[in-house]
């Protein structure tokens, strides 16, 4: 049995002090004193969840990254069009803005610090990230809904910049807010792309 199966709820506690931690004073402010500080444990009770600072931020990032993916497959297996595909990815991807803002945060600005396996593991999981939104537009040039001469790859890509800057702007504080910025920038990459 994993450590993560024997104490869950202390575990999720532990990252979202991780997660806070890092989106206040990025990878190398942070510390694992800070961390432990922010939980009121020493800092030798962090070593039993992770067995370094590396691992606890890899797992912070896993995390902003690993549910986008689900929720992309989710919809990419929905019998909805193609636009509404788009316009439920776009949705999916900014509700973790508010709800998950810190480990989002941490992915989009302090993943670059990972190494090695970490690294690795993460960027493959934006990959495939990345993949996947790509595949949505294929599917709706290649079902005639989306324009025959859209680039999927340069649409998915003005897409995540355009959704990912809004972290740059987005206070978090409302839920409503974000449903309205992403159906407002729905319109416009759905406007660019229809045939």
């Amino acid at each position: 049995m994993s450590k993560i199966d024997i104490k869950p709820k202390r575990f999720t506690e532990i990252l979202d002090a991780a997660a806070e931690v890092f989106a206040e004073k990025g990878y190398h402010g942070a510390s694992t004193t800070d961390i432990a500080d922010k939980l009121g444990i020493k800092q030798a009770g962090l070593y039993y969840y992770f067995k370094s600072k590396d691992a606890a931020l890899a797992e912070v990032c896993r995390i902003g990254v690993q549910d986008y993916v689900e929720r992309l497959i989710t919809i990419s297996q929905s019998d909805i069009s193609a636009e509404q595909k788009i316009r439920e990815a776009i949705r999916e991807h900014l509700q973790p803005f508010h709800d998950l803002r810190n480990y989002v945060q941490v992915f989009q600005n302090e993943r670059r610090y990972l190494a090695g396996e970490n690294r690795a593991e993460v960027n493959k999981l934006a990959k495939k990230y990345e993949g996947e939104l790509r595949r949505l537009f294929e599917a709706g040039v290649a079902s005639g809904g989306f324009r025959q001469d859209l680039d999927c790859k340069l649409a998915t890509l003005a897409l995540l910049g355009m959704c990912n800057s809004v972290m740059i702007w987005y206070d978090g504080k409302s839920k409503k807010q974000i449903q309205q910025i992403a159906n407002y920038y729905a319109d416009i990459i759905i406007g660019g792309i229809l045939k």
